[in-house]
């Protein structure tokens, strides 16, 4: 087993770091040029496992996919240009791989299979199986469609006018993509604005999609064309060290080139209710995906309740956001997150579990946790559990630790951020 010595008892944090490419908006380039019709060039892509699956799986369905230091050139064919894989297409560890997908080849006249890891095996399906297939889709898989493997066998599909149970991007980015091979008009009704990268992706390739609050609408039959895709920095990457910034004293931090995706900001709208000391300066702000630099100070912080439509716009952050809880005065409830059973981990649990071990004082609930502040961090032996948020958010809890850390499974981490340990050292005074 995997264990790896953190650094403890830090003095400062100062420095800059240039954000890798957003691990979102990576994905669905690949998946955006594929489908498109032409060469498409993608820079600031991010070589994180998850997306390097994504890859894998499209050269697989004949995709030419050139991949070299964040650089990608995409040659597409349009959806009628991918073909029968002859191999099983492995997801890893990637939720996004897997669910968009489905929607890709649910209107594709061909079978193909999707694995993922064990994580993957234990994540719910029926969400995106159920609706692709009263388009007309044929999916199979473990217990009724709900688990991995699953096999597909697409073909012509029927619009649909579906209201997603939960608020999750993934779902309803797979019926988008369905939707856009459907004979008609298909309507996705949101029960919360979720990531929107989906939405934007199709504008920048030339589609058209309509949004009207949580009601969107696509038309089957469009004609993609290549782009030229440039990534925002991942913001979820960013939350690690915009938290850290804030809880290590005597710490100043410049993050560049960050996505400011208004449906992924729920971590700046936290921390700034919080009472971070946290300045944004915009460089960039196009019908694309907007992005600037991010300069976080060490904080007094307070605690706060984070609930409701906010849930969505940080569901990956909350991790990293319940470790800073830990370094603010008074308590903070997270609630409306029973999402986060079901991500790579039971987040609810695996974070209270770790952070207890380190010494904090925080508590489960069925929808969250409740953080009481401030806690003086101790040390331990904690893990991953194969979570990369987990894992990041345990290295930088360890920096205020007072005795040793040891973390097992590290290398999890790099799915979304393979070189965090060389920028986070880089910021060690």
């Amino acid at each position: 087993m995997a264990t790896l010595k953190l650094k403890t008892k830090i003095n400062q944090l100062v420095g800059e770091v240039t954000i890798p490419g957003d691990k979102s908006i990576s994905h669905r380039s690949v998946m955006f040029g594929s489908i498109a019709h032409g060469e498409t060039s993608v820079t600031n892509f991010l070589p994180g496992d998850d997306c390097l699956s994504t890859i894998s799986c499209f050269r697989k369905l004949g995709v030419t996919i050139e991949e070299s230091d964040g650089q990608l050139r995409i040659i597409g064919k349009g959806f009628e240009g991918l073909t029968e894989p002859t191999e099983v297409l492995d997801v890893g560890n990637s939720g996004t791989t897997i669910r968009l997908l489905m929607g890709i080849l649910a209107g594709r006249p061909f079978y193909s299979s999707l694995v993922g890891d064990a994580s993957i095996g234990k994540r719910p399906m029926t969400r995106v199986t159920v609706p692709l297939s009263k388009m007309g889709a044929k999916l199979d898989g473990r217990k009724n469609g709900d688990f991995t493997p699953i096999s597909i066998r697409g073909g012509q599909l029927q619009p649909i006018q579906y209201e997603l149970p939960v608020a999750s991007a993934q779902v309803k980015s797979a019926l988008i993509l369905a939707g856009l091979q459907a004979d008609g008009v298909s309507t996705i009704i949101e029960p919360a604005e979720t990531r929107d990268h989906t939405e934007r992706m199709i504008r920048q390739f030339g589609g058209e999609i309509i949004k009207d609050n949580q009601t969107i609408r696509v038309k089957g039959g469009q004609k993609l064309t290549a782009s030229t895709i440039h990534v925002p920095g991942d913001i979820s990457s960013a939350a690690f060290f915009l938290v850290a910034g804030a809880i290590i004293p005597g710490s100043e931090i410049v993050l560049k080139n960050v996505g400011l995706n208004p449906t992924r900001t729920g971590i700046i709208e936290v921390m700034q209710k919080m009472g971070a000391d946290l300045e944004i300066v915009q460089v960039e702000n196009n019908n694309f995906e907007p992005a600037g630099d991010l300069i976080i100070k060490t904080s007094n912080l307070k605690g706060t309740v984070v609930e409701g439509s906010l849930i969505p716009k940080l569901i990956d952050e909350i991790p990293i956001i319940a470790l800073l809880a830990t370094q603010a005065e008074g308590t903070t409830i997270i609630k409306d997150a029973e999402e986060l059973k079901v991500k790579e981990t039971n987040r609810i649990d695996t974070v209270v579990q770790e952070l207890k071990t380190l010494g904090a004082d925080i508590e489960a609930t069925e929808d969250g946790m409740i953080i009481h502040g401030k806690s003086k961090l101790s040390g331990g032996e904690v893990s991953s559990h194969g979570d990369h948020r987990i894992g990041m958010m345990l290295a930088i809890a360890s920096l205020l630790c007072q005795n040793a850390v040891e973390l097992e499974h590290p290398e999890a981490i790099s799915v979304s951020y393979p070189n965090f340990f060389d920028h986070l050292n880089s910021l060690i005074q």
